[in-house]
């Protein structure tokens, strides 16, 4: 098994990487490696080394083309769930393929972040790119507001989706049965859902209002629910 690590830029020079001590610690404490062993490194920007442990650096062996990361572009809008649910969200999203997090404060959320969180969720993410072998690692942006969260997204050719229990959208699977877009952004409200005033105020910035199945789900499962459909809709026309 071959671990990988993901560096900063200033890491890589003249054909070396300078180990940082947590990065050291890693490698020859908590993994047992030793001169001579071999790992991945990523820059999480898209590129990838074969890399050989020598003392407090290590030497790159050769470039590896890798093609990990899904055929689109996938942001989440997602409304900030109690407690500490958001890394399980963050997690396993990453593994799934997402590119950007973007945590959002809602009518309903009762979480208020603090600095710290942030920094911790961007070292989950890190984590979770290293141990799926993504190619680049998502960019978690800093909590903003509802409203802001959603007026982002400007491109006329991304598709915007917000998630709802209630009622009788079109199911989130048969709507990405229809175009092929290079960007989706999908917004999944915190425990409770959003309100029907964040609802309009999606359906006015052109988001289609979406069901991920007739059951209603967790805040924790609602992202991971959603992100796999994308994955299956867009990886499967690979296949073909």
């Amino acid at each position: 098994m071959v671990y990988r690590l993901v560096i900063t830029p200033e890491q890589r020079q003249s054909g070396h990487i300078t180990l940082t001590s947590a990065q050291q610690h890693y490698l020859k404490r908590v993994l047992r490696m030793q001169n001579g062993d071999r790992f991945v490194a990523m820059d999480g920007q898209g590129k990838s080394w074969l890399a050989e442990i020598t003392g407090e650096s290590a030497q790159i062996i050769e470039t590896i083309d890798m093609a990990t990361e899904l055929p689109v572009s996938i942001t989440l809008i997602a409304a900030l769930p109690k407690g500490n649910n958001f890394e399980q969200v963050i997690r396993s999203c990453t593994e799934l393929g997402v590119s950007t997090f973007m945590p959002t404060i809602s009518d309903r959320t009762l979480l208020k972040p603090s600095p710290h969180k942030l920094e911790r969720w961007r070292k989950i993410a890190t984590e979770a790119a290293e141990q799926s072998e993504r190619q680049f690692v998502p960019a978690i942006l800093n909590p903003v507001s509802f409203t802001e969260a959603i007026s982002t997204v400007s491109k006329s050719e991304t598709a915007r989706y917000i998630c709802v229990a209630r009622g009788n959208p079109l199911s989130l699977w048969s709507c990405l049965q229809d175009k092929y877009y290079p960007e989706i952004v999908i917004a999944i409200g915190c425990e409770g859902g959003w309100t029907e005033a964040e609802i309009e105020q999606a359906i006015d910035l052109d988001y289609q209002p979406v069901s991920l199945g007739r059951r209603i789900l967790r805040a924790v499962t609602a992202p991971i629910v959603a992100v796999s459909l994308v994955v299956a809709a867009y990886e499967g026309r690979e296949l073909f």
